[in-house]
């Protein structure tokens, strides 16, 4: 009866039988020679069998022998385990039954020891002695073996060692360079010499079919580095460089339905290349300029993923060292197996992350808009990169009369849930604002639309309207930490609002509070992931926030206020490891203004005279601004748009120049009705007013209001 090396059964009695030799690392070789163990090999003792008596750590004890009686061992008939140095062992007290159960204090050999966390080294040539014949040929095979090379694994526990660790190198890697990399890492040199990786081109994803012909392309190559091949090796005349190993084989292969390779591929297990399917489908695979070790040198092994063949992977040896056997086939298939699926789900993931990616930029804006009077800056950090959408957002929206609405949310999670609930919001907060109505109303629309989306849904806001005429900012809050308002001269205050209950709660109030927005100042708005983690509370973090901006501001003195992007990126510096729990939205605004003198402001009766006042008034501002090259364009339509107004509203018009840039002119009445741009036929003595403002002004507009609209236009300045 043979025995295997990592069988737990029990050593048949039988004095006739030779004593089989220690193994270094404590199993049984399969010889019938009992070489000397070497000292300072590092041997491991071997392990207890009931009814065995203690054995020597240099001699081994026939199996049908047992101790004296009484009991008695040898002093050296074990070895300690934590010091590696002789300590006697107590034995059996009698021969007893062959199945008995071991004793209290000698260990369970059924127990498997655990294994290795790291891909087991070949042992060195001192330590693997015992495994050749005195004429240095392996004893199994009969090949020569080679003279300080690396050292096959002989036996089955070195291979169920090495393919858990090796497994567990795969599957550390999340994405699929890492996993291909892990692959070739795990298996160069302690497997193979070199590895080829090929995936398909393109990878399906899913369950999707690909169509098109099956194209594999090469993704990875590793080697052994130079200094450890021979001259008369493989690959030899290459550099340690991957990149040089792809050079010489083909980096596409267009599979052909039918052919050797195809075979191969279908067939999912690994072949060695000797095999005759193996011999027509390696030219195809890697091109005529690659030579291919001949033998069992090379192994072949499809990856085949949960649905179908992604790839191959081509293990090669040099011919110096000893070839492939029966048992490494199964290996590679293992390895193959597990790369498989990984690079299945790293596919699947990949795909996640960019359908993440892509929402989380179309629900935030692109760019902000660059409304007159304000400067903008913003910034958006995930919560982690394997959590790349959440529920955070801002917004900048421009609003009749040159106000810019400035909004910053949070939805609860940050999860595509909570990404899909933030894109409704924002885009509700949108459609509110176009209506010009107050923050407060605005947020009382939010808190209706939440409770239609949801019982469970629920969000902070934060919506403040900036007008740069008065310098006044009007803030209304739903539950969202409190803005921070850095003054020009490097003072930083939190600005006391309001905290109002959380949008989606229902049934309450908003209440909105109006406050200065001096020229030179800064308003800082942001969720609770820049102040709020683990490691601190809201209002700590928000201090903390507080004398970074005064922190900062006093690096630039008091009559320079920082930059914007600068100071967000200052803002993001003041996050430590640990303080990224949630995602974090940054919105600034710096305030310009529009001075007092750049402003003209007019209210006009409707009647028809009121044109003809107009374009004196607009006339007067622009000799006032020295800009008196533009007076015919502006009083052509200035008289234009006032003129329709006139008609049809019931209340004074009113008139206002801005300078700055541009021009903007702003006219507004109590009409609801937006005006429309239609072409006027000949026989018609109206409809050309807008034809003229469309082509002769740098953009014109008009916007409802909750008492009326407002029609305006802009014109470059000369």
């Amino acid at each position: 009866m043979t025995e295997h090396p990592t069988s737990h059964e029990r050593r048949q009695s039988g004095a006739g039988r030779p004593p089989a030799p220690a193994d270094p690392r404590g199993a049984l070789l399969r010889t019938p020679e009992q070489p000397s163990q070497l000292p300072g090999s590092g041997a491991l003792p071997v392990q207890a069998r009931t009814g065995d008596a203690p054995r020597s750590s240099g001699t081994a004890t026939p199996r049908g022998k047992r101790g004296k009686a009484g009991g008695k061992a040898s002093p050296d008939a074990g070895m300690s385990a934590s010091s590696g140095t002789d300590a006697p062992t107590p034995a059996s007290s009698g021969p007893g039954p062959e199945h008995s159960q071991p004793s209290a204090t000698e260990p369970d050999p059924h127990r498997p020891r655990p294994a290795p966390e790291s891909i087991p080294i070949q042992p060195d040539a001192e330590q693997d002695r015992s495994s050749r014949t005195s004429g240095g040929k392996e004893r199994r095979t009969g090949q020569s073996l080679p003279q300080g090379g690396p050292m096959p694994m002989r036996r089955d526990g070195d291979r169920l060692r090495f393919v858990g660790a090796a497994t567990r190198r795969i599957a550390r890697g999340i994405d699929l360079d890492e996993i291909v990399m892990g692959l070739c890492r795990a298996t160069v040199p302690t497997f193979s010499d070199a590895i080829l990786v090929y995936l398909r081109d393109p990878l399906p994803v899913g369950d999707e079919r690909p169509t098109g012909p099956l194209v594999l392309r090469l993704r990875r190559t590793d080697r052994i580095p130079e200094e450890r091949d021979t001259e008369s090796g493989f690959l030899s005349v290459l550099r340690p460089e991957p990149s040089e190993l792809s050079a010489m084989t083909a980096e596409l292969c267009e599979v052909r339905p039918g052919g050797a390779l195809a075979e191969v591929l279908r067939g999912v297990r690994p072949v060695f290349a000797d095999a005759p399917a193996a011999r027509a489908a390696l030219p195809e695979l890697l091109g005529d300029d690659l030579p291919v070790p001949s033998g069992q040198r090379a192994i072949l092994a499809p990856l085949r993923g949960r649905r179908r063949v992604i790839g191959a992977a081509l293990f090669l040896r040099r011919p110096e060292r000893l070839a492939f056997e029966a048992d490494d086939l199964l290996v590679a298939a293992q390895l193959a197996t597990h790369s498989a699926l990984g690079i299945d789900k790293a596919v699947l993931y990949g795909r996640e992350a960019y359908i993440a990616d892509e929402l989380q930029r179309t629900m935030l804006p692109e760019t902000l808009p660059r409304p007159t009077g304000v400067r903008l800056a913003s910034r958006y950090l995930p919560a982690a990169e394997t959590a790349r959408v959440g529920g955070d957002w801002y917004d900048a929206i421009p609003l009749p009369g040159s106000r810019v609405a400035l909004v910053v949310g949070d939805v609860m999670g940050h999860s595509m849930t909570s990404a899909a609930i933030m894109g409704q919001l924002r885009t509700t907060a949108q459609t509110l604002a176009g209506l010009d109505l107050p923050p407060q109303e605005v947020l009382h629309h939010l808190d209706e639309q939440a409770q239609r989306l949801g019982t469970d849904r629920m969000a902070t806001c934060l919506y403040a309207v900036y007008d740069p005429v008065s310098h006044r900012i009007t803030i209304a809050n739903a539950g969202h930490p409190p803005p921070v308002l850095l003054h020009l001269g490097g003072r930083a205050e939190v600005l006391r609002v309001p905290p109002g209950a959380p949008i989606g709660v229902g049934g309450v109030d908003f209440e909105a509070v109006e406050l200065d927005a001096p020229a030179g100042a800064t308003l800082l708005l942001y969720t609770d992931g820049l102040v709020e983690s683990r490691l601190r509370d809201v209002w700590t973090g928000i201090e903390q926030l507080r004398e970074k901006l005064a922190a900062v501001a006093a690096l630039t003195g008091p009559d320079h206020p920082p930059p914007l992007e600068a100071l967000c990126d200052e803002v993001l510096d003041m996050l430590g490891p640990g303080d990224r729990d949630d995602d974090i939205a940054l919105l600034a605004a710096r305030f310009d203004g529009i001075a007092p003198s750049d402003v003209a402001y007019w209210f006009l009766e409707p009647e028809d005279a009121a044109p003809g006042r107009a374009r004196r008034l607009a006339r007067r501002a622009l000799s006032r601004w020295g800009m008196e090259d533009m007076t015919d364009s502006v009083e052509l339509l200035v008289s234009e748009v006032v003129t329709n107004a006139v008609r049809y509203a019931s209340r004074p018009v009113t008139l206002r120049l801005l300078r700055t840039d541009v021009l903007r002119c702003e006219v507004g009445d109590d009409v609801p009705q937006l005006p429309r741009l239609r072409q006027a036929r000949a026989t018609d003595e109206g409809g050309r007013g807008l034809f003229l403002v469309n082509r002769l002004a740098r953009r014109w507009g008009a916007t409802r209001l909750s008492t009326g609209k407002v029609v305006w236009f802009e014109l470059n300045r000369s």
